[in-house]
């Protein structure tokens, strides 16, 4: 996955970190990270050590990287490592016990929670952002930048046959259709099965990777495919992508948190692990800090903020794990 940018997202969270400070009798220090400065305000809290892991949805990975970064100014003696393994593979590390959080970016399965019962695992579910699942064609493409929901089941599920651009409308071009999916391990795959698929197989030919950057590249290169992907991802490459309207609707930050953008709109987690919550002073002060600031690093990225409430009941949730 492409490592992101965080000149914008420090400035955002830079900015929350110090006006939280004005009018207070704390004083600041300057904390250096690589050739960087960073002015952070030192809210009283103690400076920890220690080490926190988590690993999951590469959708999520941008809100938690960008946090991860945030929060080395802060403790920079605390060490927070995260994997992107998608959803799925996140959450078998997570049953097996080798990370504190897992991102998802779809709501845990029956099945993985009678595993985490099994292995004696308690844990919490914590949302974190909106996120809009985006359809996406090469920009030559001019025929099929409004979709409907049943024309996308007719492109995505497998049904025998070579798929061409002509057999879903007789006025489009007779040329094979290229696809583009992330790969069975992704929450993002999940969605689309859940809410697309019905649980039907996809289109045999697709190309998948948990990399929703070779996906963009694919889409970019080639006038005849199809992929889709996270919000945030398209809004990165929207120069050399068409994001598609979805029964009458395009994806945006406003559709997306109203639910207009139905039924592509999903809801984006972490979980975490009550006992090391309770046991690691580290995570518990980094998941404080996830909560504190997530909906400021969710729009810096490209994804949609929770309504404030939502965050501060996540906060008492979480103080009462403590």
């Amino acid at each position: 996955m492409k490592k992101w940018k965080y000149l914008t997202v420090t400035a955002v969270l830079g900015s929350a970190l110090l006006l939280g400070a004005c009018g207070s009798d704390t004083e600041t220090e300057d904390t250096t990270t690589g050739n960087d400065t960073v002015e952070t305000a030192d809210s009283g809290d103690a400076q920890l050590t220690g080490s926190v892991s988590g690993d999951g949805s590469s959708t999520v990975a941008p809100i938690t990287e960008g946090l991860v970064e945030e929060y080395g100014a802060v403790q920079p003696d605390v060490k927070v490592s995260v994997g992107v393994s998608g959803t799925g593979g996140g959450f078998e590390k997570f049953i097996a016990g080798e990370t504190d959080f897992s991102n998802a970016s779809r709501p845990i399965k029956d099945e993985e929670k009678a595993e985490l019962e099994k292995a004696g695992i308690d844990y919490t579910e914590f949302q974190v952002a909106f996120d809009g699942l985006t359809v996406v064609v090469n920009p030559e493409n001019d025929w099929a930048t409004e979709l409907t929901v049943d024309q996308l089941k007719q492109l995505w599920i497998e049904n025998g046959s070579t798929k061409k651009w002509s057999d879903i409308d007789p006025s489009w071009p007779d040329e094979e259709i290229v696809f583009y999916s992330p790969g069975t391990d992704s929450g993002t795959y999940d969605y689309f099965d859940e809410v697309i698929l019905d649980g039907s197989d996809l289109v045999k030919s697709a190309t998948l990777s948990e990399d929703d950057n070779v996906l963009v590249q694919g889409v970019a290169s080639d006038k005849n495919a199809i992929g889709f992907f996270g919000f945030a991802y398209y809004l990165e490459n929207q120069d050399k992508l068409t994001a598609v309207s979805v029964n009458g609707v395009a994806p945006t930050n406003e559709t997306i948190e109203s639910g207009e953008y139905t039924p592509l709109s999903r809801p984006l987690f972490v979980y975490a692990k009550n006992s090391a919550l309770k046991e690691n002073e580290a995570f518990y002060d980094f998941m404080k800090f996830t909560l504190e600031h997530a909906g400021e690093m969710a729009e810096a990225v490209g994804y949609v903020k929770l309504p404030d409430e939502k965050y501060d009941e996540g906060l008492s949730t979480l103080e009462s794990l403590k």
